[in-house]
């Protein structure tokens, strides 16, 4: 297996620390509003990231933050006047509704900034005491140039640094590139007793405390979005090897840049879109093909028509699914020909594709590929005289692969006794040729979201929105 490794800007063989285990940080969000189809871009990739993992074999300790403390936050509790608490734990909640409904699995840990105090604390006394840091009236500052190695993630040397548009302006800091560790408490703002005096952390030191509490001082993968790369994660690189003398991660994954329409996402454009907002017209999962459909590293344009495509894209899988199980149920339990033989041949030639594909840096996109070309085979090559195994065989294969990527992971829906009665009383009109009374019974279902189709084997249904 291959990644990009964003610390040495080439693809590089994948060895975790320690064989067969991997740990995993992920940046998690912001909790002060919904997330935006940038966020969940993000989020899909690393969860499906961590499922390909699993499939390969692998144990995976995976965690995602959430921060629920920030400036943000704070701004908006006390704009509808209440605790900064009240709004983190609110939109924790709206997140794990909209995670859930992409098909993003729980992290195994999901740590709380406000939960983690003290090994906050404790990371930045280590800085203090090593020369790393220093504090200035309560608040506490990394020195970037006590770390010899600053910048070496973004590849931007210190004056190019100092000139970037998120450097934090204080004139009391040694230097421009310097970052908080700790902030001095201000009136009203939540706050914590620290050896500066009451206050809270800063963005950076978060991230640094957690993933060593968790998964320990050397992980093998922090990611995020590209966004992060500079000051985010180069920040954390700092303190981290600052504080322990250790490497912090093997490998760094970003997720590249979403734009909409070809432009960048933002409120004042008018096109900056939630989760939330997709949701109104689009099944979420059809958000999670069209992620997935892209390399994760390279920039993707949406628009609402890559949508419906993508949505097409989808039914396709959907439809030789319920084909396929269809077909199952009337096979029978016979030896297969030798045509049957040799697609039982390739079944096993297809995983081993996507299994190429997958390990080239979680290429999901030609992953996606192979699954269509094993439909594609299995559509034309299995009917109902094919014998079960077969059948089975070619079910097990497209959800073992399309599960790696959290597609076709609905559970069956069971149809109501009226819907049930209505394609019962449709299918008797149809013997009896009475066609006029069958296309308004068919009418009928498509009008209560259910559309029929006749086959060969008899009549099937899917639920359409």
């Amino acid at each position: 297996m291959k990644l990009y490794n964003t610390l040495t800007k080439q693809k590089e063989d994948f060895h975790p620390v320690v064989p067969g285990e991997i740990k995993m940080y992920a940046c998690g969000p912001t909790v002060y509003d919904l997330f935006h189809i940038g966020n969940a871009r993000t989020f899909m990739v690393f969860d499906a990231m961590r499922r390909y993992f699993q499939y390969r074999g692998y144990k995976v300790h995976f965690v995602q933050n959430f921060t629920d403390i920030d400036d943000k936050i704070i701004n908006k509790a006390n704009n509808e006047g209440v605790s900064s608490e009240a709004v983190s734990e609110k939109f924790i909640k709206e997140y794990f509704i909209d995670a859930d409904s992409l098909g993003i699995e729980r992290a195994d840990v999901h740590p709380k900034v406000t939960e983690n105090i003290p090994e906050i604390i404790e990371i930045i006394k280590t800085l203090q005491v090593k020369g790393h840091a220093y504090e200035i009236d309560g608040d506490v500052y990394f020195d970037v140039d006590s770390y010899k190695d600053y910048g070496k993630l973004s590849k931007q040397n210190l004056e190019e640094l100092q000139q970037g548009s998120r450097v934090e302006v204080d004139r009391r800091k040694k230097s421009p590139l310097d970052f908080v560790l700790w902030k001095s408490s201000k009136p009203e703002e939540p706050s914590w007793d620290s050896p500066w005096g009451k206050g809270r952390p800063g963005w950076h030191i978060e991230c640094s405390a957690m993933a060593k509490k968790y998964l320990g001082e050397t992980i093998d993968i922090h990611g995020g979005g590209g966004d992060l790369v500079f000051p985010h994660h180069e920040n954390e690189v700092a303190q981290s090897e600052a504080a322990t003398g250790k490497p912090f991660a093997k490998y760094w994954l970003h997720v590249g840049y979403l734009n909409v329409n070809n432009e960048k996402m933002s409120k004042s454009l008018g096109n900056f879109f939630t989760v939330r907002d997709i949701r109104k017209e689009f099944d979420l999962e059809v958000l999670r093909f069209f992620m997935l459909s892209a390399h994760y590293r390279n920039p993707l344009n949406f628009n609402k028509d890559l949508l419906v495509s993508s949505k097409s894209g989808l039914e396709r899988l959907y439809h030789s699914k319920e084909h396929l199980e269809h077909l199952l149920e009337s096979a029978e339990n016979k030896e297969p020909g030798e045509e049957e033989l040799q697609l039982e041949k390739r079944l096993g030639d297809y995983e081993n594709r996507f299994v190429q594909k997958m390990d080239d840096d979680f290429n999901t996109a030609d992953g996606i590929s192979v699954i269509f070309d094993l439909v594609k085979d299995l559509n034309t090559n299995i009917s109902n005289s094919s014998a079960k195994r077969i059948i089975q065989q070619g079910i097990d294969l497209l959800k073992k692969l399309t599960k790696v990527l959290g597609l076709l992971e609905k559970q069956e829906e069971v149809l109501d006794e009226e819907i049930e009665a209505l394609i019962e009383k449709r299918e008797e009109a149809r013997k009896i040729k009475n066609y006029a009374l069958a296309d308004e019974i068919r009418d009928k279902l498509q009008d209560m979201g259910i559309e029929l189709k006749d086959t060969p084997e008899g009549v099937q249904w899917r639920r359409i929105s």
